[in-house]
């Protein structure tokens, strides 16, 4: 039999492999170039990110930001070059509650002695000495208007409420945010979420289990899903479920009991470009340049003074406008930095029984 190996650690050895036989530019030629090398999610992200944030770093400061497509889950990669000081690049874009308690923990982003005193104007949980959030987006409830008109679920009671709200149900293969929904269901209040009560939440979970028609596993299938009519109602993320709406599709968007997570930029630690990715994490906080943001990605910007600068019609489909959020919770990233692993191969199994 073979030893199970921890999933983290197998993603970091992963990643370790990955760097060695990557081709790479040479450390010490990066280094003499006035540039900084930055990675996020790619698609949609690349375009907003290059025209809110990259090329007005550019223009300001006369340093280059050179973007590439980072992986989906950035840990492993991220540990990899800390522990082997061979750094693709010099910061990414990481996500509060899954990435930042494992990498703070283990000591491996580079202090930016960022202080929440000093962005007064930022979301409280938006900034750590060693990371700062620049926009969120909230998994929410979206339904077909075709199919329930105006009339759709409105809590994820309603959604679990199969006699009352007929129709096909799409929810995320995944434990994040499911489980949370699950409680949400059997009525434990949004503020009294943590700790999770696991046991309560899979028992909830087996009452809707047979009417799942789908649990999709990556963004744009859920996008697809709901788009298309193959369900209709569904768990997913605001960005694609305004995508869909965008489309043409009849997609209405309920913002109450959505689970909202925030995004930014960290750096691995030891980089040698350390300080110019500093000066490009601190940029990033500017409300003007998280308003432009906005424009393209219907995520919402972590800096309050930027909807001063975002139409009202846009600033009503972001998660932190603030007839949104009010309904909304910040997962606990604590919580399930201490529980992911033992909750996650719960749900595997359960989910293939």
């Amino acid at each position: 039999m073979t030893q199970d190996i921890d999933p983290t650690r197998r993603r970091i050895l992963q990643g370790a492999g990955a760097l060695a036989v990557a081709g790479m530019m040479p450390l010490a030629a990066r280094a003499q170039t006035k540039q900084i090398v930055v990675s996020d999610p790619g698609g949609p992200y690349t375009s907003a990110y290059r025209a809110a944030f990259y090329d007005p770093f550019e223009k300001a400061t006369g340093i280059k930001v050179v973007n590439v497509a980072r992986e989906s889950q950035p840990v492993a990669q991220f540990a990899a070059m800390v522990k082997t000081k061979n750094y693709v690049w010099d910061a990414t874009i990481l996500t509060l509650s899954a990435d930042i308690p494992y990498l703070q923990a283990n000591g491996l982003l580079e202090p930016i002695g960022l202080k929440a005193s000093d962005y007064p104007e930022l979301m409280s949980d938006a900034i750590t000495p060693d990371w700062l959030g620049v926009d969120v987006y909230s998994t929410v409830l979206a339904y077909r208007q075709d199919k329930f008109a105006q009339n759709g679920p409105k809590t994820w009671a309603d959604f679990w409420d199969v006699k009352r709200f007929p129709g096909r149900r799409c929810l995320r293969r995944s434990p994040i945010d499911t489980l949370e929904q699950a409680l949400l269901a059997d009525g434990v209040p949004i503020d009294k979420l943590y700790p999770l009560d696991v046991d309560r939440a899979f028992k909830s979970l087996d009452k809707i289990k047979p009417h799942i028609a789908l649990w999709w596993t990556s963004g744009a299938q859920a996008m697809q899903a709901i788009q298309s009519g193959d369900v209709d109602m569904i768990s997913t993320w605001n960005g694609r479920a305004q995508a869909a709406k965008d489309a043409g599709a009849p997609v209405t968007i309920v913002w109450n009991q959505g689970l909202y997570s925030i995004e930014g930029w960290g750096i691995p630690k030891g980089t040698p470009r350390a300080d110019a990715a500093k000066q490009f994490v601190r940029f990033c906080a500017d409300a003007k340049r998280q308003a432009v943001l906005t424009q393209t990605l219907a995520y919402g910007p972590t800096n309050k003074q930027a909807f001063e600068s975002i139409p009202p019609n846009r600033a009503a489909l972001l998660p932190t406008a603030p007839q949104n959020i009010k309904d909304m919770r910040l997962p606990s990233p604590q919580w399930w930095e201490a529980n992911r692993q033992k909750v996650t191969e719960r749900f595997n199994s359960w989910i293939i029984s």
